[in-house]
Parts: structure tokens; sequence; C-alpha cells
């Protein structure tokens, strides 16, 4: 095959799911053509089957699910969203269900406990596996939650610190039950306490003579079991690590984390802060309506008392505004230039909190940093908004009390942008959730404050 075949066949297989596909699977479930529909998924992956499932409407997924029939892939529903999960299990029959859930590794199975709600569909998972399999599952379930315990799988190759390369690779030769997937061969001592890794890269291009603790890899760390797993995240990106054994209280081996688990959490933490950022929490596009109505209410609300406190402002200066019509045309500029000063900051701030670059140590400098940011912001786009005031109304004065107010307000927003993240992270509260809201707050307030009472004070 061409370089140019393989390189089209390598498209195809990223864009396995457009609109001719969903249509020819659409065409296929209302057909009740299993042969067709299978054709038309074939080059799927159970990403993109998770996808399609999540683009179809409810009575779509069910007749898909059961046309599908054993012929379900268990992988699909790792890669569900957590609001369709629950759905699409209450449509599998238990027979498929069973079949599904053992081919999933035993993180996989957690990761699928833990977004279900209902404890039926917890423990029809759970009477899925077979006798060991259970057991691992309940065990690292006891582990707590968010946890390197619940995000590791239990399946491992280990090796005792005397084997040689030949006995690792004769011993995975014979054995039958090796993860699916896996890069280390971690290297134990007698008290199956993890001192080592070796790379399978290693162990190929090896003599067989060669001692496995001569190959191994200088990046090898542990991880305890009750380790937050954002923490780990950390450390995988951190340190470059592709997987790493997690110990118990006594150091022995109980499981393994992969980058492939690691990075999901990195992912789903970015995609929470985007979230939360906008007050929406982990509202997904699956969501029925009246919990996108619950999730978003309570911040809505908030951001309704914000807005009365900065109305209740500008009526402290009513006087003023009726004197002086054109402040009611300028005013917003104020507002809106000091909303978006301090959420430009605000989401630096939140960035460098999550990857833990803004910290007590460097924390007062870059408050320095963005309040002479804010300042020099200000004096430019006063220079502006002035000339802009000056040219629009023909008052020089007006001119001057928008420029004093942009100035005050930017460096305000430079200054809450990072300083109400830094506090709110300081409290235990995620910056990420509340941080809008009181940037918002403070550049409303402080924006009107400023303009209006320069106004009264140099206008009137």
């Amino acid at each position: 095959m061409s370089e140019i075949e393989l390189a089209a066949d390598a498209e195809d297989d990223v864009y396995a799911l457009d609109r001719e596909t969903i249509r020819e699977v659409r065409a296929a479930v209302e057909a009740e053509d299993q042969a067709a529909l299978l054709a038309a998924m074939e080059p799927m992956h159970p990403a993109d089957v998770a996808d399609l499932l999540e683009q179809l409407g409810s009575g779509e997924r069910r007749e898909l699910i059961a046309l599908l029939g054993d012929e379900f892939d268990g992988d699909i529903l790792s890669e569900l969203d957590e609001g369709l999960r629950e759905e699409v299990i209450d449509a599998l029959s238990p027979e498929v269900l069973t079949q599904a859930v053992r081919e999933l590794e035993s993180d996989d199975v957690v990761d699928l406990l833990e977004a279900l709600d209902e404890p039926e569909q917890q423990e029809t998972i759970l009477d899925a596996l077979e006798g060991s399999d259970r057991l691992a599952v309940e065990q690292a379930m006891s582990f707590p939650e968010n946890s390197a315990g619940r995000l590791m799988q239990r399946e491992v190759v280990a090796a005792p610190e005397h084997w040689t390369v030949g006995d690792a690779i004769d011993f995975m030769r014979s054995t039958l039950d090796l993860p699916e997937q896996f890069y280390h061969i971690i290297i134990v001592d007698p008290r199956y306490r993890p001192i080592g890794y070796v790379t399978l890269g290693k162990v190929m291009s090896s003599d067989r003579v060669t001692k496995l603790v001569d190959v191994q890899e200088e990046s090898f760390r542990t991880i305890p079991f009750d380790q937050d797993e954002e923490d780990v995240a950390y450390a995988f990106n951190q340190y470059h690590l592709i997987s790493a054994p997690v110990v118990d209280d006594d150091g022995r081996l109980v499981g393994v984390i992969t980058i492939d688990d690691a990075m999901n959490v990195l992912s789903e933490e970015h995609e929470e802060d985007l979230l939360l950022l906008a007050g929406v929490g982990d509202e997904s596009i699956a969501d029925r309506t009246l919990q996108i109505v619950r999730q978003r209410f309570p911040w809505l609300l908030v951001n309704l008392g914000t807005a009365i406190l900065a109305s209740i402002v500008i009526a402290q200066f009513e006087d003023v505004l009726q004197a002086v019509v054109a402040l009611a045309v300028l005013m917003p500029i104020v507002a809106s230039m000091g909303g978006n000063a301090g959420t430009q900051s605000m989401t630096v701030a939140v960035r460098a909190l999550a990857t833990r670059d803004l910290t007590g140590s460097n924390g007062w400098r870059v408050v320095r940093r963005e309040t002479l940011a804010g300042l020099l912001n200000g004096m430019a786009f006063a220079i502006i908004v002035g000339i802009v005031g000056l040219v629009w109304f023909g008052m020089p004065m007006l001119g001057v009390v928008i420029a004093l107010a942009m100035v005050i307000n930017l460096v305000v927003a430079g200054l809450a942008g990072v300083l109400i993240p830094i506090i709110l992270d300081k409290v235990g509260v995620d910056p990420a959730l509340a941080s809008g809201t009181f940037v918002t707050t403070v550049t409303d307030v402080v924006g009107f404050f400023a303009f209006l009472g320069l106004a009264g004070a140099i206008l009137l």
C-alpha cells in the first residue's frame, strides 16, 4: 500500500463520524437492517460510536442499541458522556451488558460505577463481573473518591528484582491474563514493594541475560493510593510519566495508573474550570432542560444580586446623571472595559492556580505585574476615550472624567482579577466557580462610582 493510500486511510479513520455516516446509520436503524448498521459503524472507534449516540435522540438511541445486540462494544460505555451512561445501560439487555462490562479494564469499570447515581445500576454492573474482577473493583471503590486508588487499574505486570529480561519475556509469553495495555514491567522486592520499572522497549532491545534492574528507568516514582487524582495528573504532566505504580500504606504494589487515565483527569479538570468560569457547573449537551435550569439558576440569581448592587451605586448619583445626560451614554464604556480587563487577569490567575504556577512565593509579584499592566492599559485607553468624549460631546472636562475613571477601573480590574482567585483558593472555594461574579461586581461598582463620583466633583 502506498504512502498516499495509508494517509487516506488514516484520514478516513480520523473523520469516521461524518454526516453521510450518520445518515447511513439512521437509515439502517429505520430499516432494522443490522448488516447495514454494522457496515456503517465498522470503521468507527468506540469514541466515535459514543459521539454518534450523543447526537441521536433518545428513541433512536434505544433502537440502535437494540439492533446492535451482542455486537455492542463495552468500550463505548467508557467513552460516553456521563449524562447518557445510565440511559444506555438501561437500554442494554442483561446478557449484552454482562459481556460489555467484562470487556473493560478494572479502572474503566470503576469510572463507570462512579458515574452512576442509581444503586440498582451499580449492582447490575457488579453482578456482571466474574468473582475476582468484582473483588478488584469493590476494593478499588473502597478507596477515597477522586483518589489514585479509584483511578488505577489492578491489572499489572510485576517481576522479582532478580529476574532477567529473558525471564520477563518467557513470563509474558506464557501468561494468558496480561493487561490489555501496559507500558512498563514493574520490578518488586520480596515484600512486593515496587523498586523500579522497565519499559517494554528496553525489554525488547536488551539481551535475555540482562537483569531488569540494570535497564530500569530513571523516571520511576510511586503514587500513594490516597493521593488526589488532580495531584496524580499534575505529576504525570510535570514529570512526563507514562505509567506509575500505586502503593498502599506499607508501600506494597496495589495497582498502576497509566497516562491515558491521568490525561483524562487533566482534561476533565480543564473542562470543569471552563464550565465553572461560566457558572454552568458540570452541565453537558445531553442534559435535559430542567436539569440545565436547575444548574444555571443559582448563579444567575447571584448575578442578579450583583447587578442590583451596581444599580444601587448608580442611583446614588441620580442628580449627576440628570444634570449631564452624556454620562448615561458613556457610563457603560467604563464598566465594560473594567469587566473585560478583570476577566483577562482572572482567567490567567485561575489557570495558573490550577497548574500550580501561581503560589505564595510569586503571588505578590504577579499582583504587582497585573496592577502595572492595568495602569498602563488604563492610561492608553484613557487618552482614547478622553478624545472620544471631547469629540462626541464637545466637553473637554467630560473627556478628563472618563479618562480618569478608565485608569482607576483598569488598575482595580488588574488587582481584583488576581487577588480574588488567590483569596478564594486560600479559603477553600474553587476560584473557577466564584471568581467571575466577584470580579465583575468589583469592576462594575468601582467603575460606576469612580465615573459618576468624578463627574459630580468636576462637572457640577
